[in-house]
């Protein structure tokens, strides 16, 4: 779940939220593919955490370069 923060003057209600009302510069959470929805509002919500991306491809090309790293120091 992505993370926002309401900015505007007066309390909401969101639909979304299960018809939560929302104070002033309170924290919630949202579903990480309605993120944009809420940060594409400037004037009302800012974005805190965004969608967590579950690709596991992203640890795995961190740790390619520390490999060639080691490899290359073993030769030299």
């Amino acid at each position: 779940m992505a993370r926002v923060r309401y900015i505007g003057a007066e309390p909401v209600t969101v639909p979304e939220l299960g018809s939560r009302t929302v104070q002033p510069d309170e924290i919630v959470e949202v579903p990480d593919q309605r993120f944009e929805g809420y940060v594409c509002q400037p004037q009302v919500w800012e974005g805190i955490e965004e969608p967590q991306d579950d690709k596991p491809s992203a640890p795995s090309k961190k740790s390619t370069p520390a490999a060639k790293a080691a490899s290359s120091s073993k030769e030299g």
